[in-house]
């Protein structure tokens, strides 16, 4: 055989194992390719990290993730059975609510002196529900407030102008002190009025009547009181009762307050629930 064609037979040899190298190392090439086209297009910025506590990090105390932390689990609220009303010419008065459904409720009065700012976020990642009986220059001086304790489940009632023990007073005054706060409550949210607390607890059947005539179809008293995260019982038990009313105040250890009711309320085995379920 020549030089020659053995050169020739050398290149051609030469030429076929370049290209099935060349074959092997594309094929893989193309292959990321293909599958790339068809993932999504990243976001132009990464995401950024979360600042959630991580599950094993604890709130810190005082906070409002510590407060809701804090909340004990209830069972299930019963379906509310409404009490009956009497029909008369006087609004009923409670200091308990006649009801055998193992539930109790949570109030706060007055509404000047202190809105501590993250309790509508409490009542409403706790799922608290409350019942406010305001004083009617406090509920128009701080309506935004309100309105966002309303928007968390919170509803408004009447608790009179300037704060006045009622009793004893004359038909005109008291009326004068229920009306004039209902129809100010009733023109800054919407609606009227229907529950009644008297400042102090204080009233008469004159009490009564003019809080009839204004449009409550109850007024209550309560028994228990909370003040600075302590429960004091107004009653012989020392046991929340089936019915129970807990008042407390706007006042700065608010979030405190509802918390140590939250926890009452749950020893007695009971699960609080809205006044105005059961008072329609």
């Amino acid at each position: 055989m020549s030089a020659t064609p053995a050169r020739r037979i050398l290149a051609v040899v030469t030429l076929l194992a370049l290209l099935v190298l060349s074959a092997c190392t594309a094929g893989p090439a193309l292959h990321v390719r293909r599958v790339a086209t068809h993932q999504p297009a990243p976001s132009a910025s990464p995401a950024a990290p979360s600042t959630s506590p991580s599950p094993t990090t604890k709130p810190a105390p005082g906070s409002l993730d510590w407060y809701v932390s804090q909340v004990p689990t209830f069972p299930e609220a019963p379906p509310p059975q409404p009490v009956p009303l009497p029909v008369t010419g006087a609004a009923q008065f409670w200091q308990r609510l006649p009801t055998d459904q193992r539930v109790a409720f949570i109030t706060i009065d007055d509404g000047g002196l202190a809105r501590p700012p993250e309790v509508a976020d409490f009542i409403w990642r706790a799922h608290i529900p409350v019942t406010m009986f305001l004083n009617s220059p406090a509920a128009e001086e701080h309506d935004v407030y309100f309105r966002q304790i309303m928007v968390a489940g919170g509803v408004v009632e009447n608790h009179t102008i300037t704060h006045t023990s009622l009793a004893g007073r004359s038909y005109d005054r008291q009326r004068h002190e229920i009306c004039g706060a209902a129809d100010k409550l009733e023109a800054l949210f919407g609606k009227r009025p229907t529950l009644f607390r008297p400042p102090f607890g204080e009233h008469d059947a004159t009490t009564l009547r003019a809080a009839h005539d204004c449009g409550a179809k109850a007024v209550f008293h309560w028994t228990e009181t909370v003040h600075e995260g302590k429960v004091r019982y107004q009653t012989p038990e020392k046991v929340v009762q089936p019915g129970d009313v807990l008042l407390m105040h706007f006042r700065p250890a608010l979030m405190d307050d509802l918390l140590a009711a939250l926890k009452a309320i749950h020893r007695a085995g009971l699960t609080p629930a809205l006044l105005e379920d059961y008072v329609r």
